[in-house]
């Protein structure tokens, strides 16, 4: 008896979307376009796989010297007896189900980041789908060489931007009602925020509102901050930058006083300095994320701090979690929080640890590190202190 044919009985996998929103399917094909596409992984007669891409006529040239596919075709090459329709989309996803019909494909495996519309043709062409929730997570997870560098690079540029806002606010002048003065006029969070917004165009990124959040603010961890900013009082500044190229993330935080610090808030800094140290050192391969967050709590009960929210003035505590995984977007698996789970080798994570007090305001301070074979690499080298005149 002949043995099938693997092309009829395997199952092929297919994502789809617009690869400049759908970050799954930009990891996957490193090529970035905003109309819609499809990577489709097809089982091979002989055995193995071909990664079939399918886009935009007047991408194809592009994709096929940039993108990572075996093939690149356009939705035309895969017309279904009854035509095309004329929205882009829908094209794109009839010409994936008659291509996967044309194959012989009985049935797909797709990712959560699927479109509805997709599917839809897909199960009318008479082919099994099966959602895969966890096909994509961990591979996007682990990340490659080119990521790592994406975002060490990127972690650089928001480096530059966090010594430029630090600096701003260290070396502005107090008025004598205590309001900093920059180039002539009150420093405000939006005026700093413009500043590092400025900056981080000109080098090639798209930046989110920062946080910049002085005083009180702080107390609450993701208060973007307003107004005028204070001599004698901490400044949150938290920068979480996107390459416009690349579209990979950077993301860092630090705090800084204008003038004379207060002796709670020079407490609290040291504690959460002595966090992050103690966070990072846990951070390597196994090791679950709840057991860098457990370092974190520990280090902060040895300087007298405990978690919860901020419910008392001038209580401190820790409200969130150590850190989060990054890549794509800012926010990505693992947390670094209770049930956390082991990381892997290019798992890339934020440290984080803070302390935030009603009446006094909050201190974060936040690296970025890659999980190596043995430990992690810290991609920062910018200073601390909360002293940056």
């Amino acid at each position: 008896m002949a043995s099938p044919d693997p092309s009829t009985t395997a199952t092929a996998t297919v994502m789809a979307g617009i690869p400049a929103t759908n970050l799954s399917l930009y990891r996957a094909i490193r090529f970035k376009v905003g109309d819609p596409a499809a990577l489709l992984v097809l089982p091979m007669p002989g055995g193995g796989v071909e990664r079939l891409l399918i886009i935009r006529d007047i991408e194809m040239e592009r994709a096929k010297r940039h993108a990572r596919a075996d093939a690149v075709r356009c939705p035309a090459d895969f017309e279904p007896a009854g035509g095309l329709s004329g929205d882009r989309e829908t094209a794109t996803a009839q010409s994936v189900a008659q291509c996967l019909v044309s194959r012989g494909v009985r049935s797909v495996r797709a990712d959560r980041t699927l479109p509805l519309i997709f599917a839809h043709f897909i199960e009318q062409a008479g082919i099994a789908l099966q959602c895969d929730t966890e096909l994509g997570v961990l591979e996007r997870r682990s990340k490659d060489s080119q990521e790592l560098d994406w975002l060490r690079e990127a972690q650089r540029a928001t480096e530059g931007a966090m010594q430029l806002a630090c600096e701003t606010v260290a070396r502005s002048k107090a008025s004598a009602d205590g309001v900093l003065v920059h180039d002539g006029a009150p420093l405000t969070a939006e005026r700093l925020r413009a500043i590092i917004d400025i900056h981080l165009l000109t080098n090639g990124y798209e930046n989110p509102e920062s946080i910049v959040a002085c005083g009180a603010q702080g107390a609450d961890c993701h208060d973007h901050g307003h107004g005028q900013l204070r001599t004698g009082e901490p400044v949150i500044v938290d920068i979480f930058p996107r390459n416009r190229k690349t579209l990979y993330n950077g993301d860092m935080t630090r705090t800084v006083v204008h003038g004379a610090i207060h002796p709670e808030v020079a407490r609290m800094h040291a504690a959460v300095v002595a966090a992050k140290r103690d966070a990072i050192a846990a951070v390597r391969p196994g090791v679950t994320g709840q057991s860098v967050h457990e370092a974190t709590l520990a280090a902060l009960a040895r300087h007298g701090y405990a978690a919860g929210q901020p419910a008392q003035q001038g209580v401190a505590v820790i409200s969130h979690g150590t850190g989060h995984g990054i890549g794509l977007d800012v926010h990505e698996p693992p947390l670094l929080a209770m049930k956390g789970p082991a990381l892997v080798p290019g798992d890339v994570l934020t440290v984080e640890p803070g302390l935030y007090a009603l009446g006094i305001g909050g201190i974060r301070v936040e690296d970025m590190v890659a999980v190596s074979a043995t430990g992690c690499e810290n991609f920062n080298t910018l200073q601390e202190s909360l002293v940056w005149a």
